[in-house]
């Protein structure tokens, strides 16, 4: 490996209104490593990601960028894509109707005079497919593959741009743990070939399984580059340069205050996938949830985790649903989310920016979009109430915004999910339904949600979690139900709950579960 750095940013400073998001940064990557980057949501990972590869324009920030020996002012991504610099953003950029040439070679066409060489784009496109080690026909549309495979596409598209410094933000906060492994390997292969890579994300574990050196910054500055190779890195240092202190435990400390009287109760629950009718997603599916209890829901993907809550909630998903749901003992019809609504059931999407927030609404109107008939008065809504619900909001979940006006698609993903939550809070459910409440936010915004949660239990709430992490669910439930192939194949209490005893009852064959 060459001692001269492949990128050097020097005293990057960049500021949006009334946020300073980068203070005199100074970062260097050496050629054919791969160097992760850590921090907060909010720290300014990101911002200075697109700051390096031309999202935010030369002449919109200070500072200087070096890129294989040339000063480099890139004012567009094209600029950077040029130089051989690409990043992949958390949300793809991929068009789900195109097929899978069309999307690699999207903007990089192969053409002359105009005209697409559609045979030779098919050919090329077999062999970046082959890098990236996925077997998929290169004429599939980008809708039928998983999210995994469209991780793998995203790389070849950027090897079709030849590119040297390889930039993927977040590239498995949305896969599971398969998919993750398979996209890491073909990253240390990249590394084998001389592409340098950086990689921010907040799954340590992996990082430090991957990386050979570790930045991490907190709010905008450098707090240290770290030698995997050579030091003693564990997660527990990179959570206190993170987070600017010690965290003994990641999780609150938390007395349960649950009741024998139940809230929340199933009954049969039984749903089918909602093209293929003949499909059960669910299968007689029984829990409850008391007072003041946090229950958790255990699966693997594709268990059918998601397509329960979503199905009890509004019928949100799913055809042919049979079974009951009760509140307080009483059945309930929750044929529509409004009369699930109406029932006291809230849930909170596993997918904020999809199905949970509008990013281009501010943060007051996504608080009390889900309870805005408190705040009308003859259909009309009372602004100054709103306005007061909402500072109450921001200030009971801690939500870091310079102001309730700010659109929520410029907030961090930790904050993002505490409006998400503030939604519902609002409504003053009497279930909470939590689908991954913290996937994509970091360890310090984390235990923020775990107190959050912990909070909303303790007023009495029925609180239902649904989470792919093990240790979380361990660490915040009372108890937790597993769930294998639509069967729930077990409940464990907190006392006795360890992942390998969860992990057998998510692995159960569903003969066994029946």
């Amino acid at each position: 490996m060459s001692d001269t750095p492949i990128l050097e940013m020097v005293d990057i400073s960049k500021e949006f209104p009334g946020v300073k998001a980068l203070s005199d940064v100074t970062f260097k990557v050496m050629p054919g490593e791969i160097h992760a980057i850590c921090g907060e949501n909010g720290a300014g990972k990101s911002t200075l990601m697109k700051v390096l590869s031309g999202v935010h324009p030369f002449g919109s920030y200070n500072g200087d960028i070096t890129f294989k020996g040339e000063t480099c002012q890139f004012k567009t991504i094209r600029d950077s894509e040029a130089k051989g610099i690409v990043i992949i953003h958390q949300e793809l950029a991929l068009i789900p109707y195109l097929s899978i040439t069309e999307n690699i070679f999207l903007g990089n066409e192969r053409a002359k005079n105009g005209v697409i060489n559609w045979n030779l784009a098919d050919e090329q496109a077999v062999e970046l497919l082959k890098r990236v080690g996925l077997s998929e026909h290169p004429a599939t549309n980008i809708v039928d593959i998983g999210v995994g495979k469209q991780q793998l596409v995203e790389i070849a598209k950027a090897l079709a741009k030849r590119v040297e410094l390889l930039i993927l933000d977040e590239p498995t906060a949305a896969l599971n743990d398969d998919d993750s492994q398979h996209l890491l390997s073909i990253i240390r292969s990249l590394r084998d070939e001389g592409v340098t890579s950086i990689i921010i994300s907040h799954k340590l574990g992996e990082i430090l399984d991957i990386a050979d050196s570790i930045t991490v910054i907190r709010d905008g500055q450098v707090v240290e580059t770290l030698d995997v190779t050579a030091s003693d890195v564990t997660e527990e240092r990179l959570i206190k340069g993170m987070v600017g202190r010690e965290m003994n435990s990641r999780f609150p400390d938390h007395e349960s205050k649950a009741t024998n009287q139940e809230v929340f109760r199933i009954e049969n629950w039984t749903v089918h996938h909602p093209m293929d009718v003949q499909r059960v997603m669910v299968d007689k599916a029984n829990l409850t949830v008391h007072a003041g209890e946090i229950v958790g829901l255990a699966g693997l993907m594709g268990s059918g985790r998601t397509e329960l809550a979503m199905s009890v909630f509004g019928r949100a998903y799913g055809s042919n649903i049979s079974g009951q749901v009760y509140l307080n003992g009483d059945r309930v019809n929750v044929a529509t989310v409004e009369q699930a609504v109406d029932a006291g059931i809230a849930y909170v999407s596993e997918d904020r920016k999809r199905y949970g927030l509008n990013l281009i609404q501010s943060v007051k109107e996504n608080m009390t979009a889900a309870g805005l008939q408190k705040l009308a008065n003859f259909g009309i809504i009372e602004g100054n109430a709103e306005i007061s619900v909402a500072n109450e909001l921001r200030d009971e979940l801690t939500v870091k915004t310079h102001s309730i006006e700010a659109l929520v698609g410029k907030l961090s993903g930790g904050n993002q999910q505490k409006v998400s939550l503030a939604k519902w809070v609002y409504t003053d459910p009497q279930v909470l339904i939590l689908d991954e409440p913290t996937r994509g936010i970091d360890v310090g915004a984390k235990y923020e949600i775990y107190q959050i949660i912990n909070e909303l239990a303790d007023k009495g709430k029925a609180v239902l979690v649904i989470s792919s992490e093990l240790p979380e669910l361990i660490g915040i439930c009372d108890r937790i139900y597993a769930l294998s192939e639509g069967h729930i194949t077990g409940v464990v209490d907190k006392a006795d709950a360890t992942q390998e005893r969860l992990m057998n009852l998510m692995t159960q064959e569903t003969k066994d579960a029946a």
